[in-house]
């Protein structure tokens, strides 16, 4: 059983090993505004012949996250900065909204380090 595979064959057997591999990028959050968890983190596998994107349901990831989760949605209304409508948009959201833990969820992966040795 593995994590993920690449369509260059590549494969990584955990979540962690995914994450820590240095060949990899995210790239942004495709939002899913009906399911939060049903919303895809893109990511680029950069190595030479290959730099295709990845993508992973968010949810695979949300157990990261030990915060408050908000029960009102803020898109669209003043309050919103309009994070989660750009894909590639990493930054935090200040916002008591629901869709505001799902931004640390996406700092979480991006600060997470990286393996070293394996680059």
């Amino acid at each position: 059983m593995s994590f993920k595979k690449c369509i260059c064959g590549h494969v990584w057997a955990s979540r962690e090993a995914f994450m820590s591999d240095p060949n990899i990028k995210l790239l942004g959050y495709q939002v899913d505004f009906e399911v939060l968890k049903e919303g895809y983190f893109l990511f680029n596998h950069l190595v030479s012949g290959c730099q295709t994107t990845l993508s992973i349901p968010a949810g695979i990831f949300f157990n990261f996250y030990s915060g408050p989760i908000f029960a009102e949605r803020l898109v669209g209304t003043k309050e919103c900065e309009g994070h989660c409508l750009r894909g590639d948009d990493l930054q935090r959201c200040p916002q008591k909204c629901e869709c505001a833990f799902v931004r640390e969820v996406l700092r979480i992966v991006a600060e997470w380090p990286k393996n070293k040795s394996a680059a």
